[in-house]
């Protein structure tokens, strides 16, 4: 599906703006939407090229700026040794509340959006992956897939690292997908144990893959990228939003 240009909206946010790219078919219609959540290095390069995937499935994409209150707009980390200490430190200094705040009005946005259907998913890779669960605790988002998502299993997202994910699971409504690499050090076994056991726990509607795989195989550049389960695990995604959202 032939995409539009890639276009940004600045949304009102308490520092000021909070910008947010947006992705979407060319053709007329409307069509489910989905917030995409990035990784600690906000719009990169790769995760454009992910959004752009997406809406050629046939979806408005969503991507925010994680960081406005702290970074320029229009501001990317890069994909080294002080881009991923600043990514971590940011991740560490935002406020829990911020962070959702911001899903709120991302997913207002994006209800609102002339293209948009109205129904609403979400999807997040590394720390996107825990901002795509927790904006799924909204009880207007259907569906939401989840890819290596770090700092649930310890509760330790934002200021103070301490976090209410796990304990707030029983708010979730929407079907959930969880992709993790066995390999991933940020998501050890016991880990992803905890969250699956606390799935289990609330009665929670979930698939769950584990693939041989490191933090970050998704990422279509280094040497983490794995195409094969790109393909798979994408796969898996479109299959939830195709069935959920449509």
């Amino acid at each position: 599906m032939i995409l539009s240009s890639d276009t940004f909206d600045d949304l009102p946010a308490d520092d000021g703006t909070m910008r947010v790219h947006w992705f979407r078919p060319v053709a007329e219609g409307r069509y489910p939407g989905l917030i995409l959540y990035s990784e600690i290095y906000q719009v990169t390069t790769p995760i454009r090229r992910l959004a752009a995937f997406l809406a050629g499935h046939g979806y408005v994409v969503a991507v925010p700026e994680v960081y406005h209150e702290y970074e320029a707009p229009g501001t990317v980390l890069g994909y080294d040794t002080a881009g991923t200490e600043r990514g971590n430190t940011l991740k560490f200094a935002k406020p829990v509340a911020a962070f959702d705040a911001d899903a709120v009005s991302v997913l207002d946005a994006l209800a609102a959006h002339p293209a948009c259907s109205g129904r609403l998913g979400t999807v997040g890779v590394c720390l996107g992956g825990h901002l795509a669960y927790r904006a799924a605790l909204d009880p207007r988002v259907s569906a939401a897939a989840m890819f290596y998502p770090t700092d649930i299993h310890s509760a330790t997202l934002g200021a103070g690292r301490s976090d209410d994910s796990l304990a707030r699971m029983a708010e979730l409504n929407a079907e959930t997908l969880f992709v993790f690499g066995r390999q991933d050090p940020h998501v050890p076994f016991a880990g992803r144990e905890t969250i699956r056991r606390r799935l289990e726990q609330t009665g929670a509607t979930y698939e769950w893959h584990e693939v041989n795989a490191q933090h970050a195989f998704l990422r279509d550049e280094g040497p983490r990228y794995d195409p094969a389960l790109f393909v798979a695990a994408t796969g898996w995604a479109l299959s939830l939003f195709n069935r959920v959202l449509r």
